[in-house]
């Protein structure tokens, strides 16, 4: 009866995982779809596709995915290797590293950023003849 099964591949496009609003999960999260929380989840997260927290969304997570979109808030670190964009109204606590960032206006983000691209070694971009300049000014000035 079952043995016939055919796995299919999951298109990571496709949002397969929802935590609705006035739902609360915790426990740690894998998916190779797209997740799109808008509860409260606490855990890590890692997903090959997209994550999306929606405005009523409340994270407290280290989440690991293709594309992050935060409308509501994150408290913990995130790695995307694509695209991490905060709306207007979404907040991120915490570190981030992708490859590139949108913050919309209103947005809040406090925390550190890294956009170097994931699986580059930040330190080997900085050459060893490269002056370390204390006060912005003097750089501006070519001093």
């Amino acid at each position: 009866m079952f043995k016939n099964k055919v796995k299919q591949s999951i298109d990571p496009s496709t949002t397969d995982t929802l935590i609705g609003e006035g739902s609360c999960f915790e426990g740690n999260l894998t998916s190779q779809a797209t997740i799109r929380i808008e509860g409260q989840m606490k855990g890590d997260i890692q997903c090959e596709g997209d994550v999306i927290i929606g405005e009523n969304g409340d994270v407290h997570s280290n989440i690991r995915a293709r594309n992050l979109i935060v409308a509501g808030k994150l408290t913990g670190d995130a790695h995307a290797a694509e695209l991490l964009k905060i709306t207007s109204k979404g907040q991120i606590f915490g570190n981030v590293r992708c490859k590139s960032i949108v913050i919309e206006e209103g947005g809040t983000f406090s925390g550190s950023s890294d956009m170097a691209a994931l699986g580059t070694d930040v330190s080997s971009q900085i050459s060893q003849d490269t002056p370390v300049v204390s006060n912005p000014e003097q750089q501006a000035a070519g001093l």
